[in-house]
């Protein structure tokens, strides 16, 4: 085999066209392996452990690109390598249509070409970011900033001048939206309906707005602040402001917050706004404690208010689900001669799904440890390296940065999954999959050869979020998953109490 790659010096893309041009130099003859990505120094390990990290890379910069391929021989190397800077030629050229008027190239030209635009969306890198947003404020639109890497001094300076202007700044790192109706970034397909939703959180923003969707309701406006807002150095201004907003809105009936907890400044902030608002508002703080427990549970009693029924009926269903699982863990463990291990894996695309989860396993299973620790995990030294039960967040900046996010590029996972199912000491693997738009449009195609080969060895325990109008057609991906051999549940909270409990077991079988 041979590595050989190129660096190209001042070069940006967008981590999910340089994930696209990787896949496509992968697909080429006689190449095993392509990775197209920034020259941070997560990336550098990365290519690292893919054995792709050649000598003269390590003199790269954060703003150059790295083009890496293994091939059979030096030729086929080189034609990859080639194919790969004609890709890159071809997307630094603006894209027209014959006979089309030419893509507005700055943020003036776009507000000239559609004057009654009030919405900003930001997808740079994020040393520029700041500086796009405020140009948008400046021509009084309200911004959704994607961008992450942005200053925590820019962010507040941001939302500041946003809402002295009466604007709303969703961001930075703002991943889900869905603003009239219309899904932006990593977002689901929902009905119109009477329930507003402010999220500090990406993953559990869709998380609850599917639920809702299944439960037979839907929402007026969904909006995503950035996990940073919560902080006290930011204050909660957009987090407030997006409440308001939503109290200020006759279409809205019920309001529903998520949040990983929020810094004790902002938290008493929220309750004080919270107390002024007349409509029913359902609060869940990811680890404060109280009712709901769970992003399912808090979905589910947003609902029950818009519908007039009782909240405690949300309970008593929940009760029951729940010894359901209990039963199928059980079930599911009996049909397995000899299951190895005593441990649980979790490997999350959703940083709220992996928080959720470390609450939920807190009362079952004992040493739990993460890259992202909440309540009373305990922090991994290296994020690489797993201790016990550990649960990890891909979508932190150590896997993300110069890389397409994990609900997009399920590689890395790919490559977790099976060196964590032959792991001897691992006896359960669970795993979220997250559908919508944004998010990878054939998640069966590359998740079942995998979990095919895990089953075999471990446990799988997946977590469906989707609806049934997302593009990936849910029904096919659930069915494709258990025909792989996991065990799906349509939300993060049931599966992960399916996954505690058949962990339990093994680890008693096995002590």
């Amino acid at each position: 085999m041979k590595i050989a790659g190129r660096i190209k010096q001042g070069y940006y893309f967008d981590s999910v066209t340089l994930m696209r041009i990787g896949r496509e130099l992968s697909g080429q003859p006689g190449v095993a392996e392509a990775s197209v990505v920034m020259a941070t120094q997560a990336n550098k390990s990365i290519l690292d452990m893919s054995g792709l990290l050649l000598a003269e890379f390590q003199k790269a910069g954060d703003q150059d690109l790295l083009i890496a391929v293994k091939a059979k021989d030096a030729q086929a190397a080189e034609r990859a390598l080639a194919h790969a800077e004609d890709l890159l030629s071809n997307r630094s050229k603006p894209q027209t249509k014959d006979n089309a008027a030419p893509r507005p190239r700055s943020l003036s030209a776009a507000v000239e070409a559609l004057p009654g635009a009030n919405l900003a969306m930001i997808s740079v890198a994020g040393q520029y970011a700041a500086r796009e947003a405020r140009k948008a404020l400046e021509k009084g639109l309200n911004v959704m900033l994607f961008s992450d890497n942005v200053s925590l001094e820019d962010e507040l300076a941001l939302k500041k001048e946003a809402h002295k202007k009466g604007l709303l700044v969703m961001g930075p790192d703002c991943g889900t939206a869905i603003l009239n109706g219309i899904p932006l970034a990593f977002a689901n397909v929902v009905p119109r309906g009477p329930i507003g939703v402010v999220g500090a959180s990406g993953t559990g923003l869709q998380e609850v707005t599917c639920i809702i969707a299944n439960e037979g309701s839907g929402i007026t406006q969904a909006i995503g602040t950035g996990g940073r807002d919560v902080k006290d150095a930011i204050g909660g201004i957009s987090f407030l402001d997006a409440l308001q907003a939503l109290a200020d809105c006759p279409d809205t009936k019920v309001i529903l917050l998520v949040s990983k907890p929020p810094q004790p400044k902002v938290l008493k902030k929220i309750y004080t706004q919270i107390r002024k608002t007349e409509k029913p508002v359902v609060a869940l703080f990811i680890g404060e404690g109280g009712m709901p427990a769970t992003l399912e549970q808090a979905a589910m009693l947003a609902v029950a208010h818009a519908k007039g029924l009782d909240p405690a009926s949300v309970q008593e269903r929940l009760a029951r689900r729940d010894e359901i699982l209990q039963a199928e863990a059980e079930a599911i463990v009996a049909k397995r001669r000899k299951p190895k291990g005593r441990y649980l894996r979790g490997l999350f695309s959703g940083g709220t799904f992996c928080a959720e989860s470390q609450i939920i396993l807190d009362g079952t299973l004992r040493h739990i440890y993460s890259n992202a620790p909440t309540g009373d995990t305990r922090p991994l030294r290296d994020s690489f390296k797993f201790i016990r039960n550990t649960l990890v967040d891909l979508g932190e900046d150590e896997f993300t940065v110069g890389r397409a996010h994990p609900m997009i590029d399920y590689s890395l996972r790919n490559k977790m999954i099976l060196e964590q199912a032959a792991d001897p000491d691992v006896s359960v693997l669970l795993l979220d999959v997250v559908l919508g738009h944004g998010a990878n449009l054939d998640p069966a195609g590359e998740l079942v050869p995998v979990i095919k080969k895990a089953a075999r060895q471990v446990f799988v325990v997946v977590g469906v979020t989707g609806t049934t109008g997302d593009p990936q057609n849910r029904a096919q991906v659930v069915e494709a998953l258990r025909e792989a051999g996991a065990h799906v549940q349509l939300a993060n909270a049931p599966a992960t109490k399916l996954a505690g409990c058949i962990a339990a077991q093994v680890a008693r079988l096995n002590r």
